[in-house]
């Protein structure tokens, strides 16, 4: 649930797949919730030019967490207390409770926001806090100049999180957000055959990410915020579906048009929407199809593509392609899959200390997946297309 940016306007170098981190992590598309804490993936583009001023390699990168909300907060402190080349010198969290317990196991201290904004020593943080504390964060990280990995979504807002994308950029910093499924070898490989026309046209394309999270109560305790969209944001739809969202533009372009319809099942956690199904008209005709929620037992096809001249669907975590231009009949699963990056934590720390060839993710495309789903959740309250700025 990662993204890294260099200055917004200058353009930036984009690295290929084959120049990723080879490090094999994460191989299915279908890590839930639960599955990603323990091992998650991360984000495929890199920029090639980097903001001059990085840790030296071979030196410790000195951190903060800034917030410790977030469903996947014990994930990243394990996973960073397992890096020798990390130092996390603070924790900061509106809740003293919750900031002192992470702090212990982090071997942190306890700081106020100004200690972490006027460290020096601090060069990059982590922002784990409650959605509808993440403009006022991140803008105050910027101005303090930390490299920041933020939970996605980035704002409540597509105009907040436009905000904080420029804010971001004109600091020429470092950032990386959630969006794990980039690193799926399938959808690499299904972006390579995409870039190369073996698929043709496409027509069509339809996501679906979904878990059992509401029967299960997942939400019940420490990360009740989360059904909570007006601190969260968004429901299970906008939760879940931001990671398809995200894929399906990655993979097919930039959003023209959107309308939706969200439920409520089991009120479990009141008003929050637990299940929805969106329509989106892609920019370059494309027709697709979104599904996302926290009622389902079990979500065998996550993602299928057809075009004019090839079909891919992903079915069980197999991928089953079929191309006359790539030699593949779709009769068995196809394996020749490129090898998955590392974890997006892992490659922001890595582009931190100056590694420049980390598959990253541009912090206005994290803005943009915001706009898209705040129009979505408005053309299911209006009942009608919305059409996205």
């Amino acid at each position: 649930m990662f993204l890294i940016l260099g200055k917004m306007g200058t353009g930036l170098l984009l690295s290929t797949a084959a120049k990723m981190n080879t490090e094999k992590h994460c191989r299915t598309s279908r890590c839930n919730r639960r599955e990603f804490l323990g091992a998650a993936a991360t984000v495929t583009l890199a920029a090639a030019a980097m903001p001059a001023v990085l840790a030296q390699d071979g030196r410790k990168v000195t951190m903060a967490f800034v917030g410790c909300a977030h469903i996947h907060t014990p994930g990243f402190i394990n996973l960073l207390k397992k890096r020798d080349d990390v130092k996390v010198k603070f924790v900061w969290d509106h809740d003293q409770e919750r900031a002192a317990r992470r702090a212990k196991e982090l071997g942190a201290e306890v700081a106020e926001l100004y200690q972490v904004w006027s460290d020096s020593e601090i060069n990059a943080i982590v922002i784990c806090s409650e959605t509808n504390r993440h403009k006022e964060l991140v803008l105050a990280a910027a101005k303090a100049g930390k490299h920041m990995f933020v939970e996605k979504p980035l704002g409540i807002t597509g105009k907040e999180s436009r905000e904080m994308a420029r804010a971001i950029a004109d600091a020429n910093l470092l950032f990386t957000t959630g969006y794990f499924m980039r690193t799926d070898p399938k959808h690499l490989f299904l972006k390579e055959e995409i870039e190369r026309g073996n698929l043709g046209q496409i027509t069509r394309a339809r996501g679906s990410n979904c878990h059992s999270g509401s029967l299960g109560g997942w939400f019940d305790t420490e990360w009740r915020w989360m059904a909570d969209p007006k601190i969260a944001g968004v429901g299970a739809f906008g939760d879940l579906g931001t990671h398809k969202l995200d894929i399906l533009m990655w993979l097919l372009g930039d959003v023209e048009e959107v309308t939706a319809e969200t439920r409520v099942i089991t009120r479990r956690y009141g008003a929050c929407d637990e299940t929805g199904e969106g329509i989106l008209r892609f920019k370059n005709g494309v027709i697709g199809t979104l599904a996302a929620g926290w009622v389902d037992v079990d979500d065998p096809v996550q993602l299928l593509i057809s075009g004019t001249e090839g079909h891919a669907v992903i079915v069980n975590n197999q991928l089953f392609y079929r191309s006359k231009k790539a030699g593949a009949d779709g009769k068995e699963p196809w394996t020749k899959l490129p090898q998955a990056p590392r974890e997006p934590l892992h490659q922001f720390v890595d582009a931190v200390k100056g590694n420049e060839d980390q598959p990253l993710v541009p912090v206005r495309e994290a803005a943009e997946r915001v706009v898209v789903m705040e129009a979505m959740y408005e053309g299911a309250r209006k009942r009608r297309w919305i059409k996205v700025s």
